[in-house]
C-alpha cells in the first residue's frame, strides 16, 4: 500500500479555550492523534493556528487583540511557545517537529514557491513532521483572511497530498447556519464545488477564529481542483484524524478533481497574471480537451503583457475564467493576429510559435472560476 500524505489544518477554535487563551489539553491530544497516523505510516504535515492566542496574554491583554499591529506583535510572542508545545508533544512519540512560516506571497514567487516544496520533501523524507503557520507578524491579510483555510489548502497542493482535513468547531457544512437554523440540513458529499455550494458558507464559527464556513469552502474548492480530497470535521470529535482518513467521521468531504503538474498548479493558482485573453466558443471548447489556443480563437487581449507571460483565459462575454496559461505573443502581437488563420498568423510573425498557448503550457479548471 502507497504511503499517503495528509495535510491537517488546525484552527483557532480548535486550540483554544472559550476565553481565547491557548488551550494546552486540547493540543496535546491533537498532536497525539496525529503521532498515531504517522504511527501508521503516513506522512503529516500539520498547518497550525492560535499562534496570536498563545501569545496575547503574556503581552498584558485581557482579551484577544483586534488592532493588526497587536496581532502581529501577539503572534511574535506565541508562535514560539505554540512551537515549543507541538515540539515537546511530538517528541514524547518519537517524532521531530519542524517549523515552517509561510506568507502568500511565497507561493506567488516561483523561486520562493519551489524551495518550500523542496524543504517539505526533504523534511518528509527525514521522518519529520512539518508544523506550518502563515508568518503573522509580517502578513496582514492572513490576519484577516482564513485563519490558514487557504494556507493549507495551497499547501496540500504543493504536495500534491491525498487528502485535506479542516478540523474546526463544526461538523462539515449546512444548508443553513446550524446555529441559529433548527431545520438546516447536514451535507455529507460534495461532488463539485459549484456557486450553490459557495453560496451556503457562513461566517466565523467563533470569537477567537478569523476563518469561517466560506473560507473552508474556497480552499476545499482550490486543493480539489489540484486533485486533493478534503474533509470538513469537528477538531472535538473522538479520534477524528484516523476516522476522517478512513471516511467515517462525521463531516463533509469533497470529492478530489483530476489534479495537475506541481509547474501547471503554480500556474493555476499562484503565479501572477499580466492580463486577459477572451476566446470564442470553439476554442473554450478545444483548451477543454486539452488542445493548445491558436491565433482563430482568440477575440480580445486585455492588458500589456509580454510574451512569457502567465494570462488568464475567459469565454468572451463571461466572467469565467476557464484557465491560465503562458502566452506566446505579447499583447500587442497578439492583437495583430487575433482571429486570423495559423497560416496568416505565421506571415505576420515568422518563426515564432503557432499557438498563443501552447496546450503543455495551460492549466484548465474543471470549474469554471471568478478571478
Amino acid at each position: 500500500m502507497a504511503k499517503k500524505t495528509i495535510v491537517v489544518k488546525i484552527g483557532t477554535s480548535s486550540l483554544t479555550e472559550k476565553s481565547g487563551k491557548l488551550d494546552l489539553g486540547r493540543l496535546r491530544a491533537l498532536t497525539g492523534q496525529v503521532a498515531r497516523v504517522r504511527d501508521s505510516g503516513s506522512q503529516v504535515i500539520m498547518v497550525t493556528s492560535a499562534a496570536i492566542a498563545a501569545g496575547y496574554s503574556l503581552l498584558g491583554y485581557q482579551e484577544r487583540p483586534v488592532s493588526v499591529p497587536a496581532k502581529q506583535a501577539s503572534a511574535a510572542v506565541g508562535q514560539g511557545l505554540l512551537m515549543e508545545e507541538y515540539t515537546r508533544c511530538l517528541a514524547e512519540h518519537g517524532y521531530v517537529a519542524a517549523q515552517l512560516l509561510l506568507t502568500r506571497a511565497d507561493f506567488s514567487d516561483r523561486r520562493r514557491y519551489h524551495n518550500a516544496f523542496s524543504a517539505l520533501e526533504v523534511l518528509l523524507s527525514r521522518g519529520a513532521v512539518p508544523i506550518i503557520n502563515e508568518n503573522d507578524t509580517v502578513s496582514i491579510a492572513e490576519l484577516k483572511l482564513g485563519d490558514n483555510d487557504m494556507l493549507s489548502a495551497q499547501v496540500a497542493a504543493m504536495v500534491h497530498a491525498d487528502l485535506l482535513v479542516l478540523l474546526t468547531d463544526t461538523d462539515g457544512l449546512y444548508t443553513a447556519d446550524p446555529r441559529s437554523d433548527p431545520g438546516a440540513e447536514h451535507i455529507p458529499y460534495v461532488e463539485r464545488v459549484t456557486p450553490e455550494i459557495e453560496a451556503l458558507a457562513h461566517g466565523a464559527g467563533t470569537a477567537n477564529g478569523t476563518g469561517g464556513m466560506a473560507t473552508k469552502v474556497e480552499g476545499a474548492k482550490l486543493a480539489a481542483g489540484a486533485g486533493v480530497s478534503v474533509v470538513i470535521c469537528r477538531s472535538r470529535d473522538e479520534d477524528v484524524l484516523a476516522r476522517a482518513i478512513a471516511g467515517t467521521a462525521k463531516g463533509t468531504y469533497f470529492k478530489a478533481g483530476s489534479g495537475m503538474k506541481t509547474r501547471l498548479q503554480w500556474m493555476a493558482f499562484y503565479a501572477p497574471t499580466g492580463g486577459n485573453v477572451y476566446i470564442d466558443g470553439g476554442a473554450a471548447e478545444a483548451l477543454a480537451r486539452g488542445r493548445s489556443l491558436l491565433p482563430a480563437g482568440v477575440r480580445a487581449a486585455e492588458g500589456d503583457f509580454a510574451a512569457g507571460d502567465v494570462v488568464r483565459v475567459y469565454r468572451s462575454g463571461t466572467e469565467a475564467c476557464l484557465g491560465r496559461g503562458t502566452v506566446n505573443y505579447s499583447a500587442a502581437e497578439l492583437r495583430e493576429i487575433m482571429g486570423l488563420t495559423t497560416a496568416k498568423a505565421a506571415a505576420r510573425f515568422p518563426g515564432r510559435p503557432p499557438e498563443v498557448i501552447h496546450q503543455d503550457n495551460y492549466a484548465h479548471f474543471e470549474t469554471e472560476v471568478s478571478e
